[in-house]
């Protein structure tokens, strides 16, 4: 009995170490007062393929370019991410991971939690997008985390200068921000 004690801490202690071995280790913090979303968010109007344009770089995209994310709505309301990105260039190796979030904020549907390893998620608030939904800035409380992305894989240069714009009036730091090649 003893034995089997043991060997199932043992074995439950590996599970635990293994699950923090994947959680992602956060980069700098590159907004100190992430301000509220801007504007709530039509869930079905923000569905479809989005191309990332900027971030600031994490553990789990490191190296990622031709970066775009796919949403759609399961049957039960959650939303399915699918994260697609080539490591080591456009050229590079084809990764791809899947996520399911759910609306944390209902009303203005700004804020979702977000799994790619259950039980831990992450914080992914829509911090500002545009009328048409041509563009989206996402971030997190903790100021650690950016997103920018639009509906064109390449938008124009006067677009991508609005965007820098937007992102830095919301405070953030543009030196830690990585441009996605596509």
């Amino acid at each position: 009995m003893r034995k089997a004690v043991l060997a199932t801490v043992a074995v439950g202690a590996s599970l635990l170490a293994a699950a923090f071995a994947i959680k992602p280790r956060p980069g700098p913090v590159g907004n100190r007062s992430v301000p509220q979303p801007a504007k709530p968010v039509n869930v079905p109007r923000y569905m479809g393929r989005w191309y990332e344009q900027f971030r600031y770089e994490a553990s789990f995209q490191m190296g990622m370019d031709a970066v775009s994310a796919d949403y759609s709505l399961n049957e039960d309301g959650s939303v399915r991410v699918v994260n697609r990105g080539r490591k080591g260039g456009v050229e590079g190796k084809l990764k791809e991971a899947t996520a399911k979030g759910k609306v944390v904020d209902k009303g203005v549907n700004t804020k979702l939690e977000v799994s790619f390893f259950r039980p831990f998620h992450g914080d992914y608030w829509v911090l500002d997008h545009g009328d048409d939904y041509e563009w989206s800035i996402v971030g997190e409380p903790s100021g650690r985390y950016l997103w920018v992305l639009t509906r064109e894989e390449k938008p124009s240069a006067e677009v991508l200068a609005a965007l820098e714009s937007r992102v830095r009036s919301l405070g953030y730091d543009w030196s830690l921000v990585r441009v996605t090649r596509h």
